[in-house]
């Protein structure tokens, strides 16, 4: 295993991918984000976005949001206009289904309106923390930590948490993670994984920050 050749420190390691993210694509959900997508539209994009492509995600989110762009106008909509629109995203029958479910208790529990706290966004049908803390960040743009496979994995990889599983990962962050990186953390690290930090066999020969990951169960690189 490579040892690490410098001391390890989470602001420099920001602070230098933040420099390479700008030229790399960002995630579809924050680029919808910047656009000004609402906290619904973020809501639902992420629900689409599980198991799917970005580059998918994007083109069917488009389609979705062309015919209907909030809880009731969904409804109208019908679950089968939903399932045609977003084919052919990862389990596209069931997250139409899905769809229907969370506009329908977003108008009957919330008044139509999503709600900011991650208790209540838990208490919708198929969301889970990461993409509860999602809409926080990217809807509503409150200090949250969003952990996903790619923020699991490099946290992990680089040493600088020792987790099981996603949602371990994200409380060791809040408790670690300093504060002012919150927001940016998961949108970097998503393009950095999908880029370089691949899951199998990372690119760690053009990798800015390989001088100071661990590589943790890292068996083989580019």
């Amino acid at each position: 295993m490579t040892q690490t050749i410098e001391p390890f420190s989470i602001d420099r390691f920001i602070a230098i991918l933040k420099e390479h993210y700008k030229n790399w694509d960002a995630p579809v959900i924050t680029l919808m984000s910047h656009a000004g997508a609402s906290p619904y539209q973020v809501l639902i994009s992420t629900v689409l976005s599980l198991r799917t492509r970005d580059e998918v995600t994007a083109v069917a989110a488009k389609r979705l949001f062309d015919l209907a762009k909030d809880p009731n106008a969904m409804l109208a909509l019908g679950e089968e206009a939903i399932s045609k629109a977003i084919y052919p995203v990862g389990f596209y029958p069931t997250k139409a289904k899905r769809i229907m479910e969370i506009s329908r208790l977003i108008l009957d529990k919330f008044n139509g309106v999503v709600p900011d706290e991650i208790d209540l966004l838990l208490t919708l049908p198929g969301v889970g923390r990461k993409t509860a803390n999602l809409v926080l960040v990217e809807g509503y743009h409150k200090d949250a930590i969003c952990v996903d496979t790619h923020v699991h994995r490099i946290s992990n990889r680089i040493a600088y948490v020792k987790t099981p599983n996603p949602d371990k990962t994200e409380m060791a962050l809040r408790k670690k993670l300093p504060r002012p990186h919150w927001v940016i953390y998961n949108e970097i690290l998503v393009a950095f994984g999908q880029l370089i930090c691949r899951p199998i066999s990372p690119f760690c020969s053009r990798c800015p920050v390989s001088q100071m990951c661990q590589k943790v169960n890292v068996t083989t690189s580019r």
